[in-house]
């Protein structure tokens, strides 16, 4: 099902998400508006939780992705799913002190970290620093710290799994990670090894994003501990943490099938288990970071359809009031999604439109030959899988505000982020 978990047609017939119906929720809050589930949030979390917990012998942790989408109620609600946090800036970094998170359960990859933002991660004592550059091991060796910095050394396997190009991270080629097959991740580890500053737990790997064959994990996972096998032989290191990424790809539309969290869980922990005790290598603590398969289900885009123009013989153009800021994503990477009239789900898709946005790009297409029932102005439609990716790189194009967030559960809706102000866009301005 492309919707959240809690989805229902009400007695009215409209789309309804955790016990409240879109057309209401967006007449309250306006639109643009992304509505998260809980109910589905807490799910996806626990099911990667409790799978890898019963698949895998030794410690683990689900790490969210706050690079998918993060607020502050969102932040809590993972720590009191007892998930990790995986952040990729100091922003990000700083809402979760904010929100008061576990810092130990915070991981902090990304390829070009700043001094000011590894000392943040020093000060609050996170989990593992992902080291990601020499640079990166120069400014921790110049840290004037108490206690050394827990950290983990991003590696490349040079595995490319069947995704899109502009996701796909864990090949030679990469601006991520130090490749296992150079020999440049086995000298780096010997170089960090020698920094006082670092508490060096173990290793981090991650292959790319939005992946449908499950089989790319233990083709990486076998490099990886063939690399921690070298790293034993060579350098004395034993790995306590290996964090294998995720990116679990997730259904956009009808026609998608992907894996379900607990087969991949499922396969990630035996490919290490049995891994590891093929090489004698002892267990590690098991990190994995599916990505948007956890907010990518939860969230629900709502837009209000505005001008309608027919080509004749060519196409009809249904302009809404969101687009390319609130969503680049088919723009950037040609995601596809579907769209829902939220007042006649059940209608049937009697002709073909183009959802286009209202920003000033040829270009600003959400959904090009959409199957809808007939729409008119003021109806609201509704795009689900809308949660992860979306909001996180929204931008202000145009001058435009930002949409609002709410988070739904057992029939109530809470404001988690309110829609910017035209002043809002003001504030940075001297």
């Amino acid at each position: 099902m492309l919707f959240p978990d809690t989805y229902a047609v009400n007695r009215a017939g409209h789309m309804e998400i955790g016990g409240r119906d879109l057309l209401e929720l967006a007449a309250e809050f306006g639109t643009p508006l992304y509505v998260y589930d809980e109910a589905t949030l807490r799910g996806r979390i626990r099911e990667f939780r409790d799978g890898l917990r019963a698949a895998y012998p030794g410690e683990s942790l689900v790490l969210y992705a706050g690079k998918a989408f993060l607020s502050i109620r969102i932040a809590r609600l993972v720590a009191e799913e007892g998930a990790g946090l995986d952040v990729v800036s100091g922003g990000e970094l700083h809402l979760a002190e904010r929100a008061g998170f576990p810092m130990e359960r915070v991981s902090f990859p990304g390829n070009n970290k700043s001094a000011e933002e590894v000392g943040l991660a020093a000060r609050l004592g996170i989990g593992a620093l992902v080291v990601d550059s020499e640079l990166e091991i120069d400014l921790l060796a110049r840290l004037a710290v108490d206690h050394p910095v827990r950290a983990t050394l991003r590696v490349s396997p040079g595995i490319k799994p069947d995704t899109h190009s502009y996701i796909s991270t864990g090949q030679l080629d990469s601006k991520f990670g130090f490749p296992v097959e150079t020999g440049q991740a086995l000298a780096t580890l010997e170089r960090l090894l020698g920094v006082a500053n670092a508490d060096v737990q173990g290793v981090h790997a991650h292959i790319g994003s939005q992946i449908f064959d499950l089989s790319s994990y233990p083709a990486a996972i076998e490099r990886i501990l063939d690399f921690l096998v070298q790293a034993r032989h060579r350098l004395g290191f034993t790995a306590r943490e290996l964090s294998v990424g995720g990116g679990v790809g997730i259904a956009y539309t009808r026609a998608d099938d992907p894996p379900r969290p607990a087969d991949f869980v499922r396969i990630v922990a035996a490919a290490v288990a049995e891994g590891c005790a093929a090489r004698g290598l002892p267990l590690p603590r098991l990190l994995v970071e599916p990505g948007r398969a956890i907010a990518g289900p939860a969230g629900v885009a709502l837009y209000t359809v505005g001008a309608i123009k027919e080509i004749p013989g060519v196409r009809t153009y249904v302009a809404v009031d969101g687009g390319m800021g609130d969503n680049i994503r088919p723009k950037l990477y040609g995601a596809v999604y579907e769209a829902f009239k939220a007042a006649a789900p059940d209608a049937e898709p009697d002709t073909t439109v183009t959802i286009a946005g209202r920003y000033c790009e040829s270009t600003d297409i959400l959904i090009r030959d959409a199957r809808l029932p007939r729409v008119e102005t003021g109806d609201v439609l509704a795009i689900p899988a809308s949660g992860a990716y979306c909001l996180a790189m929204a931008s202000n194009y145009n001058y435009n505000v930002r949409p609002a967030v709410v988070m739904v559960g057992g029939g109530e809706a809470r404001l988690i982020r309110r829609r910017e102000t035209y002043d809002d866009l003001l504030l940075t301005e001297v």
